[in-house]
């Protein structure tokens, strides 16, 4: 009898210990994104949108806002180093601290020629900032070019 419990005990331990894993640690409770895409990369000034298709995980589940006056997902113009915000809905309820992922798509709704020719090119950096005010990476576009 005492063999068959100085053997059930510790697979029993084993068991119970591994059940008690922690969800995925490789998500950082620091947002990261991935750039998708950029559709279209060839746009008319002031008439075409850009959508920037970005995929994002978020640790601790406190990426996104209700409060629509707070932004929280950055594009900036590389050539005028101009900032615009956007609001990323609140993807998880406010005490829930799990792991969240998925995709957005950001909209910049149109952009200028502003060095005065008929042809310009440019990049735009994006990055997204949770509740925490943790900062995710920072990811550049491709080439965009704007025509007259």
């Amino acid at each position: 009898m005492r063999i068959k419990f100085s053997i059930l005990l510790p697979a029993l331990l084993l068991v119970l210990f591994s059940a008690c894993k922690k969800d995925d640690p490789g998500i950082s409770e620091i947002p990261e994104i991935t750039l998708l895409g950029v559709n279209p990369t060839t746009v008319i000034e002031l008439q075409d949108s850009i959508v920037f298709s970005v995929s994002y995980r978020d640790g601790d589940g406190d990426l996104g806002e209700n409060d629509a006056n707070v932004k929280n997902c950055f594009i900036v113009d590389s050539r005028i180093n101009a900032s615009y915000g956007f609001r990323i809905q609140q993807l998880a309820p406010d005490d829930a601290v799990i792991p969240i992922q998925g995709n957005l798509e950001i909209v910049l709704p149109n952009t200028g020629i502003t060095d005065g020719s008929s042809s310009q090119k440019t990049t735009f950096d994006l990055y997204i900032i949770d509740r925490a005010g943790h900062s995710s990476n920072v990811v550049t576009s491709p080439e965009i070019t704007i025509n007259q």
